[in-house]
């Protein structure tokens, strides 16, 4: 499990609340310092979940040691609020709580020595903001040796939220990044979802990509070749063709995603939209650092508002890996903007 908290160091007092907080959880978590700043814990079981709130009412709920974003809910035009991330709550065999959905980071990172490495676990290491504007959370996560380090930088905002990912090498060698980050937007159906946006792109057909917190729908399930696997994010030769056999370039500016579909999207615009017509309800989706874009719908054949409606969203590097350079860094993420505030 993670270490979330060092208390070695006394909390910082004597904050404003018109000021805007700064907390590095090298400091014990003081509760009414960090009501200043708009966010609260609740121990669950190992876990912790991290809540954010604006003064609007919007606001985010975090995992830790997990790192799952499991609700977003922005201030909408009616004047409520609407859960735009879709979850689903199961039981395990031990009877533990199984979480899957949300928004979370499928990353892997590997070099020509045989370094193979991927997060798994994320510290808690500042929370910084005020509620009448915004409030950053940042998670890290460090690789056994410390030569490689993730952040994850979580900003919420009265109309979009932010998930940025900077990734530092500080070791002798190059190494690529592979993976994606996986979204569950919550539709009513996919049937009356539409992703708008997308003409002109190229695509490949792919299985869907299965990272550690997905929610697989049963027919995709039973499926033969049903996923990508998390553990087979560098294929080599062959294999890497045979994943890219079926491609096309989409023409549909209003792509109705009724239908069941694995796809990565090359060439896309920075900005795509995801609308529900079932929800009236739409949400857009900026692209940074990564060139690729994964949709996967599991298609109509749910009930409405049910586990399965949702539409899944990745900004990823799957089919190009991307380098990183020794001794540096790149960041890459996505933002997710409410326009109906």
């Amino acid at each position: 499990m993670a270490t979330l908290f060092n208390s070695a160091l006394p909390s910082p007092r004597n904050i404003s609340p018109r000021t805007s907080c700064s907390y590095s959880v090298k400091t014990f978590p003081d509760s009414d310092y960090l009501e200043r700043c708009g966010v609260s814990f609740t121990g669950i079981g190992d876990d912790c979940v991290v809540k954010m709130e604006l003064g609007n009412g919007t606001a985010a709920k975090v995992m830790l040691p997990t790192g799952l974003v499991t609700s977003y809910k922005p201030q909408m035009w009616h004047g409520g609020t609407m859960e735009l991330l879709q979850t689903s709550v199961s039981q395990s065999e031990n009877g533990t709580a199984l979480i899957r959905g949300g928004l979370s980071l499928a990353l892997a990172c590997q070099n020509d020595a045989g370094f193979s490495w991927s997060p798994r676990a994320w510290d808690l290491h500042q929370v910084t903001g005020t509620p009448r504007e915004s409030i950053r959370v940042e998670l890290s996560s460090t690789s056994e040796h410390g030569n490689i380090g993730i952040k994850h930088i979580i900003t919420l905002e009265q109309d979009s939220f932010n998930s940025e990912i900077v990734v530092s090498n500080s070791s002798a060698s190059t190494i690529r990044l592979a993976g994606s980050t996986v979204c569950h937007l919550a539709v009513s159906t996919p049937d009356a979802a539409y992703a708008i946006g997308l003409q002109g792109s190229d695509y490949f057909d792919m299985p869907p990509f299965q990272g550690n917190f997905s929610i697989v729908p049963p027919m995709i399930n039973k499926s033969p070749n049903k996923f990508w696997p998390f553990n087979k994010l560098f294929p080599k030769g062959e294999e890497n063709i045979n994943r890219q056999a079926e491609s096309g370039e989409e023409d549909d500016d209003c792509k109705h995603l009724a239908e069941i579909l694995s796809r990565i999207y090359t060439s896309t615009p920075r900005s795509l939209t995801i609308m529900d017509r079932g929800r009236r309800n739409s949400v857009t989706m900026r692209r940074q650092g990564f060139s690729e874009v994964y949709i996967m719908s599991p298609g109509s054949e749910h009930e409405w508002y049910s586990k399965y409606s949702y539409i899944c969203i990745g900004h990823a590097a799957q089919l190009e890996p991307v380098i990183i350079d020794s001794q540096s860094e790149w960041s890459g993420g996505v933002q997710l903007i409410n326009p109906n505030y």
